[in-house]
């Protein structure tokens, strides 16, 4: 039990989704400090110097002057303003995830289209057997092959 958790634990798509977790968290952070520190600045400031982290409704009726001080009286709130932050970090995330799977599959296409190699080798008539394609003899059977002379070794012409 303990060799086959093993082998399933150092699998190469355990050990990669691992490493996309952690990135996939990190690339978290980036965003939500771009939305936070970036965006909603400048938002906020059109908007009359809006702080949206502030915003919130307080559902007990009484009247508090930023969230810390409702937070800290217990009171009920509606956190709208940090929805919104947290709405545009999903909307960011979102549009650079779609951006990335779109490439990922324009590039895929563009591999998909590409002509297969051109074979090499050819089947034996008599044998079956897959050989070279400018073989004159066969390596299996020994039969003589059909090869045209633009194919043919200079030293195989006389």
């Amino acid at each position: 039990m303990i060799k086959e958790f093993k082998e399933f634990a150092l699998k190469g798509n355990m050990i990669e989704l691992a490493i996309g977790v952690i990135i996939g968290g990190a690339f978290g952070k980036v965003v939500t400090s771009i939305v936070n520190d970036i965006v909603m600045p400048p938002i906020g400031l059109l908007l009359g110097r809006v702080n949206f982290s502030e915003l919130f409704i307080s559902l007990n009726g009484t009247h508090y002057d930023n969230l810390a001080k409702a937070k800290e009286a217990s009171a009920p709130t509606l956190n709208y303003g940090l929805f919104i932050n947290n709405a545009l970090d999903f909307l960011i995330v979102a549009a650079v995830i779609f951006i990335a799977v779109k490439q990922l599959n324009r590039l895929r296409k563009k591999q998909e289209n590409q002509p297969a190699p051109k074979k090499q080798t050819k089947d034996c008539p008599e044998c079956l057997s897959e050989i070279p394609e400018k073989a004159v003899r066969c390596k299996y059977c020994t039969a003589k092959q059909e090869v045209p002379m633009s194919d043919r070794r200079p030293e195989l012409t006389n």
